[in-house]
């Protein structure tokens, strides 16, 4: 399939689209980014690449890194990991506390905020150097050693960050964070902070299309049970209120984030990524939403 001229045939497709939305206002640092910015790039299991438009410039990865976080608590708890988090989809705002509330703290997902600070409050518990490791177990996957967190986009985040300090709290209370609530914030805050390329966060992504196996290195990350699993909840609840719509139209287990991003990925055959950072109503890419469509359409591919 020759996926650049397709890719290029879509975008001819967008040429109209006017539901660009806007960047994220809550996040001070967000909200300066150029709304008209458009990448994407797609990369197989055999490692082919293509991509267009800005896919080299990097962004904020925001709450796609919470995938990320996941696999490693799931490396290190295995199914004792959802004895603290759930995996249904909430029906509620990601940053609900009546849900979380009326669950006595146990969050119903880990990609909503109080369950991706659930996990890295298992991460504070189990490594020594949590944010280290991290970062090296993304920079590993994505093929580039000198990834960092952003402190400007972090410290941004915490100067606006009452509500996830109301849903840290509440768990706190309930007895399900064990560790010291600033340090697990402090770790949520600088995971969300990440800036990659489309090029490199679809490469990041490539081992969930290939089973727990990243291709190019040959490193088995996941089982494949486990690998499947993950894409599972990623169908179910990548999307906060538009999981469903996602699944509808376009068919492939992904995850958003605030800054603009969309990762999906077609088991056993790609991962790819686009990038706009205006965003819809509900709190994803408005672009990136209907360019994924088009192409899921056009190379007639899904997991349905």
């Amino acid at each position: 399939m020759d996926y650049q001229k397709i890719l290029e045939n879509v975008l001819i497709k967008m040429t109209g689209f006017q539901e660009l939305g806007n960047p994220a206002s809550y996040i001070p640092e967000l909200r300066k980014v150029d709304p008209f910015k458009f990448g994407v790039h797609l990369i197989t299991k055999k490692n082919k690449n293509f991509g267009l438009g800005d896919s080299e410039e990097k962004f904020s990865i925001q709450s796609i890194s919470k995938v990320l976080s996941l696999v490693m608590a799931y490396q290190l708890q295995d199914e004792d990991l959802w004895k603290r988090v759930g995996v249904e989809p909430s029906g509620t705002p990601f940053n609900s506390l009546i849900q979380l509330e009326y669950d006595q703290g146990i969050p119903r997902n880990p990609f909503i905020n109080a369950g991706a600070l659930v996990i890295c409050d298992i991460l504070v518990e189990h490594l020594k150097n949590p944010k280290d490791e991290f970062l090296n177990f993304v920079r590993k996957l994505s093929g580039n050693s000198e990834l960092e967190y952003c402190a400007r986009i972090s410290e941004s985040e915490k100067s606006v960050g009452y509500r996830n300090a109301a849903l840290i709290n509440l768990m706190k209370d309930l007895g399900n964070i064990h560790n010291d609530i600033d340090t697990v914030l402090d770790f949520y805050f600088n995971l969300c902070s990440i800036e990659m390329t489309c090029r490199e966060l679809a490469r990041t992504f490539l081992f969930l299309a290939s089973y727990g196996l990243n291709p190019i290195t040959k490193e088995k990350i996941l089982s494949s049970s486990k690998a499947k699993r993950v894409n599972a909840i990623m169908q179910l609840c990548g999307f906060y209120d538009e999981a469903g719509e996602f699944s509808f139209k376009v068919g492939l287990p992904g995850k958003s984030g605030v800054g603009g991003g969309i990762v999906a990925i077609l088991p056993n055959q790609y991962s790819i990524v686009v990038w706009s950072p205006g965003l819809n109503k509900k709190g994803n890419s408005s672009k990136g939403m209907k360019f994924l469509e088009l192409f899921t359409s056009e190379t007639e591919s899904s997991i349905f």
